[in-house]
C-alpha cells in the first residue's frame, strides 16, 4: 500500500499561497469597484511620462526640435504623403512645405522682418493660412491668429494688443478689413491674400508667392534657443471685457501636438478638423497634432453638420476633433499634467469664496465650482500680451495656505463621483455660445451706440437641448424714443460676430441694480425669454427672416420643440 500512496501523492502548495492568490483577486475586485480606469490611466501617464522625458533630454542636450523642425523633416521622409485635403484637393507634405518656403522668402524679401517680429494673420480655413503660418514662422516670427468673427472696434483692439508690425488678411475677409483701415495703426503694413488691391498702400500676397523661390529660407532664421519664448498669440475673450493675447511659447506648441498622439492617433490615421484655425485646438492639437504623428488632415472651411458624416466617409476619416470647455482650457494653457481644483465660488459677488481664515475651499463631488490650476516651474502662465493688469487678474493668492498661486481659468465644472469633469458655464461677464465666449460688456457697447437705447444689459440664457446659453439684452429706451428693430438688426450683424449677435431682446422700463451699483443679471437668467411669464415685451432674432420678431407664445413653443433654428 505504501507503493501506492507514493504513487499518487499530490504536492502540497506552500500555506502562504492560496492566501497570496485571494489577496491580489481582492485588490483585482477592489481596483476594478473603485478604480476602473486605472491600468488605461497608467498607460497613459506613462506615454506622458517618456514624452516629457524625451523634451527634456532634448534641451539639457541643446537640441530644440519645434514642431516646425518636425513638419520640415516630414517633408523630406515622406514628400508625397497627403498632409492637408481641402475640399477635395489634396496638398502633400513637400506641397506645403514649398509653398511656405515662397511665403518666407516673399516676406524676407518685400517684408523686412526679423527674428521675433510679429505678425497678426486674419484668415479663415484654408491651406494657405497654414502656407503662411509655416512660412513666417520659419522666419522666426510670432503669429498671431486673429478671430475672422471678431469686427470693427474689437478687431482694431486685438491688432493694436499684439503689436504687429505687419497683417495678412485672406481674400474672403476684405469687408472686414474696409471697416478698420481707416483707423489701423499707420505703423502696420497690410497684406491681402490676391493679386491685386483697390486699398490705397496695401500690399498683395498672392501673385508674390506664385513667383517666388521655393528654396528654404536659412535654418537660423527659425532656430529656437528657449523652449519657453513666443511663438504664436491665440486670442480669447477672457472672463470680462475685450480679447486678450494668450501668449503661446514652443514647449506649449508641443504639448498640444502631443495631445493625438497621446490618446493613441498614428501615423495611419485622417484628422477631421472643422473648428476654426485660430482656435488652439484646432491649430495646436489638430495641425500640431498631425505633424507630430506625420498623419493626414481633412481641413474643412467651416463645420457643416449636414455634410459632416458624408465628409468622413468619403475621405475615410478615422479621428474627429471634439471642442469641449474642459478640452479648449487645456489645449491654450501652458499645462499637460493639469493639477487642477475646485472651489467654491459666490456667484452674486462674483468672486470665489473664502472662509474665517481667508482661505478658499474645494466643493464636493457632483457640485459646481470654480476650475483652477496651481503656477509653479513646471506649470508657469505666460500671460497675456500688452496688459500686465489682464495677467494679474487671472492669478489668484494665497488659495490654500501663504505663498500659493493659482490661475483661474473662468470656468465653472463639476466633478462626478468617477471624477470626470463636465462644464457647467462661465463665470463674471462672459457666457459661451456655438463653442465661442461671448463677453457681455462688448455686445451691450455696440448697442448702446443706437440712439434709442439709454443702456443695454446682456446675459446668457439657457435654451433647451442647446450647449452654451444663447444671448439675451434687455434694454432701456431714451426718453420719446421707440425700439426700432430693423436697425437693431443691422447693428448687431454689422458690428459683432454671429455667435454674439443676441437672440433675444427684452425691454424693460427701469435697469435693476446690485447692492454694488452692477447690473442685476441672475434674476433676469432665471426669468429667461417665456412670453407666458415674462409681462415685458420680447423679441427673438429669426434667421431665416434676417430680422427681430415679436416673441409670440406659438413662436416660444417653435423654439423649444427645435422647428426654429438657433
Amino acid at each position: 500500500m505504501s507503493g501506492w500512496d507514493d504513487l499518487y501523492r499530490i504536492p502540497m502548495l506552500p500555506s502562504w499561497v492560496p492566501g497570496a492568490a485571494a489577496g491580489i483577486f481582492s485588490l483585482h475586485l477592489l481596483q476594478k469597484l473603485l478604480f476602473p480606469y486605472f491600468w488605461d490611466d497608467l498607460r497613459y501617464l506613462l506615454k506622458v511620462l517618456m514624452y516629457g522625458l524625451r523634451v527634456e533630454m532634448y534641451r539639457l542636450q541643446g537640441k530644440i526640435v519645434t514642431v516646425l523642425d518636425k513638419f520640415v523633416k516630414l517633408a523630406e521622409k515622406q514628400p508625397h504623403k497627403p498632409f492637408l485635403i481641402y475640399e477635395g484637393k489634396v496638398h502633400t507634405y513637400q506641397d506645403v512645405d514649398r509653398r511656405s518656403n515662397r511665403v518666407a522668402q516673399v516676406f524676407l524679401r518685400h517684408g523686412a522682418l526679423k527674428k521675433g517680429d510679429t505678425v497678426a494673420l486674419l484668415m479663415g480655413n484654408e491651406p494657405d493660412f497654414i502656407h503662411v503660418w509655416f512660412g513666417l514662422a520659419k522666419l522666426g516670427c510670432v503669429v498671431a491668429f486673429l478671430n475672422f468673427n471678431v469686427r470693427s472696434r474689437s478687431l482694431l483692439h486685438c491688432v493694436s494688443s499684439c503689436e504687429p508690425k505687419i497683417l495678412v488678411v485672406g481674400a474672403d475677409l476684405l469687408g472686414t478689413l474696409e471697416e478698420i483701415l481707416p483707423n489701423l495703426q499707420k505703423d502696420v503694413s497690410v497684406w491681402i491674400m490676391s493679386k491685386d488691391s483697390s486699398f490705397p498702400s496695401v500690399h498683395t500676397l498672392l501673385d508674390k508667392i506664385e513667383s517666388a523661390s521655393e528654396d528654404p529660407v536659412p535654418v537660423n532664421h527659425r532656430s529656437a534657443n528657449n523652449l519657453k519664448s513666443s511663438v504664436l498669440y491665440i486670442f480669447t475673450s477672457g472672463t470680462t471685457g475685450l480679447p486678450k493675447a494668450a501668449v503661446i511659447s514652443h514647449i506649449q506648441v508641443l504639448k498640444g501636438a502631443a495631445g493625438l498622439w497621446a490618446f493613441g492617433a498614428t501615423a495611419e490615421d485622417i484628422i477631421y478638423i472643422t473648428l476654426p484655425l485660430y482656435h488652439s485646438a484646432a491649430s495646436l492639437l489638430g495641425i500640431g497634432g498631425c505633424v507630430e504623428l506625420g498623419a493626414t488632415c481633412v481641413l474643412k472651411k467651416k463645420f457643416s453638420a449636414s455634410q459632416f458624416w458624408s465628409d468622413c466617409k468619403k475621405y475615410n476619416v478615422t479621428v474627429i476633433q471634439y471642442i469641449g470647455e474642459l478640452c479648449r482650457y487645456l489645449c491654450s494653457q501652458p499645462l499637460l499634467f493639469f493639477p487642477f481644483d475646485l472651489i467654491k465660488y459666490d456667484f452674486q459677488k462674483d468672486e470665489p469664496i473664502r472662509n474665517k481664515h481667508g482661505w478658499c475651499e474645494k466643493v464636493k463631488k457632483g457640485e459646481a465650482g470654480l476650475l483652477i490650476s496651481k503656477v509653479n516651474a513646471k506649470n508657469p502662465f505666460f500671460g497675456y500680451a500688452g496688459n500686465k493688469r489682464h495677467t494679474e487678474n487671472k492669478l489668484l493668492c494665497e488659495v490654500f495656505k501663504k505663498g500659493d498661486l493659482y490661475f483661474n481659468t473662468g470656468d465653472l465644472m463639476v466633478q462626478d463621483h468617477e471624477n470626470f469633469l463636465y462644464f457647467w458655464d462661465r463665470i463674471g461677464d462672459t457666457f459661451r455660445w456655438k463653442g465661442e465666449n461671448v463677453a457681455t460688456t462688448e455686445v451691450s457697447d455696440v448697442i448702446v451706440m443706437l440712439d434709442f437705447i439709454q443702456e443695454a444689459n446682456v446675459y446668457g440664457v439657457s435654451v433647451p437641448d442647446h450647449e452654451g446659453k444663447a444671448g439675451m439684452a434687455s434694454l432701456i429706451l431714451k426718453q420719446s424714443t421707440s425700439l426700432d428693430l430693423e436697425q437693431m438688426y443691422k447693428q448687431v450683424v454689422t458690428y459683432l460676430p454671429s455667435y454674439a449677435c443676441p437672440l433675444f431682446l427684452r425691454v424693460q422700463e427701469k435697469m435693476e441694480m446690485t447692492g454694488t451699483f452692477k447690473q442685476q443679471k441672475f434674476r433676469l437668467v432665471d426669468e429667461g425669454f417665456n412670453p407666458s411669464t415674462v409681462t415685458d415685451p420680447l423679441y427673438f432674432l429669426d434667421s431665416s427672416k434676417k430680422a427681430y420678431v415679436l416673441l409670440t407664445k406659438e413662436v416660444h413653443e417653435m423654439i423649444l420643440s427645435g422647428k426654429m433654428k438657433l
